[in-house]
């Protein structure tokens, strides 16, 4: 795409928000059944294209993480549209009075919430974020421009042709949602300089790619950098509970931000718990690099650096560290965590509110998996990301993320003295 075709594009997309902002929520919530529908009906499709790119993923040496969530399967694609199905069901968040308020010269004063109006998705790897965002932002009267990963284009032109098909058919603006099938680099760094078409960028994928669309952007950015999330074993731990969560955190997905990268165990329960936890994740292929208390417990473990607390590994490997109470692990967290979801694993009611009150991170979970940072766990249906910024949106987001408000003011001839 030359510069000007892209912002012909942009163009085309700005003025479509306008009616899209307007939309009737019966005909969104139609449209968005016939997108869930037309990807199971397009499932065979979608999964021929999928192969193509994950067969040329692995010719070219993508990491495995990244494969696992490049690669489809019909339980896959039944759960991107479940997703859409359920989005279909939630209210809508556009047009709701958050508060109203009289003044004593008779003005009454509405706030009232918009759409945001162009969303930019810069991601890679992951075909699921092109229905779920296209879902969220037609029921949140948001106009979206994606632009996927070379690694998955395939894959992302066929979800998207078989949603855009429901949106016309709908009679919804087409324009309303729009992909960049070009592939060029340099086209990012265009779209990233529309401050005049595109009001808001979220970029999903690795660090790299985050930081790079926040440095060269001069248009909003909504992000998370990494997901270094911890999981604390407090001194009055269930410990059957505490290993359970642990090891879901860290083995069920691996390769996602909400994974574990880091489990902090109290100096008390080190010696009855971490024997039969490091076996367990061990059986289950999970390298461990431990402290120099933790390798005198389990010896033959590899010992971890200070590089490994910052490390988000996305792959079967997990820091551990003992700590000798609540604080210390608080503190650790807050030095090395990335304030993304972070847990605590106790029966001390007191331990418990302290790591919720002093745990500065998007999610914190008590007696949980962190796992569960995502929209779709969270009741959002789905999710445009996940947000460690403190401004506007933070945690999974959701239809009421993509919203803003404006100001309706109603008078009877009042002039300002």
């Amino acid at each position: 795409m030359t510069n000007n075709e892209i912002k012909k594009l942009c163009g085309k997309v700005k003025r479509s928000s306008r009616s899209l902002a307007l939309a009737d929520t019966k005909i969104k919530n139609k449209a968005l059944i016939a997108m869930g529908k037309a990807l199971l009906k397009n499932s065979a499709h979608i999964l021929s294209e999928n192969r193509k790119d994950v067969s040329l993923a692995k010719r070219t040496g993508l990491p495995g993480a990244l494969i696992e969530r490049l690669s489809l399967s019909p339980s896959k694609i039944s759960d991107m549209a479940d997703s859409i199905f359920a989005i279909a069901k939630l209210g809508d968040p556009v047009g709701k009075t958050l508060e109203t308020r009289k003044r004593p010269n008779g003005l009454l004063i509405k706030k009232v919430t918009v759409p945001l109006g162009v969303i930019l998705i810069i991601y890679e790897s992951r075909p699921n974020v092109t229905a779920d965002c296209v879902a969220l932002c037609l029921k949140s009267s948001n106009a979206v421009i994606l632009r996927g990963g070379s690694e998955a284009i395939n894959t992302n032109i066929a979800i998207f042709t078989a949603l855009k098909k429901e949106l016309v058919r709908a009679g919804l603006p087409g324009d309303s949602i729009a992909m960049i099938a070009d592939t060029d680099r340099r086209i990012v760094n265009e779209l990233l300089c529309e401050t005049g078409s595109i009001d808001l960028v979220i970029p999903r994928g690795g660090e790299s790619l985050i930081r790079e669309v926040t440095v060269r952007s001069r248009i909003p950015v909504i992000k998370h950098y990494k997901g270094v999330c911890h999981t604390y074993v407090d001194a009055s731990a269930d410990l059957k509970m505490a290993e359970d969560i642990c090891f879901n955190a860290k083995v069920q997905r691996p390769g996602v931000c909400n994974a574990m990268e880091t489990m902090l165990v109290n100096r008390s329960v080190a010696k009855k718990f971490l024997p039969k936890m490091i076996k367990r994740f061990e059986k289950a292929g999970v390298e461990i690099r431990g402290d120099s208390e933790t390798r005198s417990i389990v010896p033959g473990i590899k010992p971890a650096t200070d590089d490994d607390w910052y490390t988000e590994y996305l792959d079967l490997i997990l820091s551990v560290k003992i700590v000798k109470d609540v604080d210390e692990a608080i503190a650790h967290i807050m030095k090395y965590g990335s304030y993304h979801s972070d847990a605590i694993v106790t029966r001390n009611k007191n331990n418990a509110q302290k790591f919720l009150d002093e745990v500065d991170s998007a999610c914190v979970y008590v007696n949980a998996s962190t796992r569960f940072t995502d929209g779709g766990e969270f009741g959002k249906g789905a999710e445009m990301g996940i947000s460690t910024d403190k401004i506007h949106a933070r945690g999974p987001m959701g239809l009421e993320e993509l919203v803003s408000y404006k100001y309706a003011v109603y008078g009877n001839g009042q002039v300002r003295k």
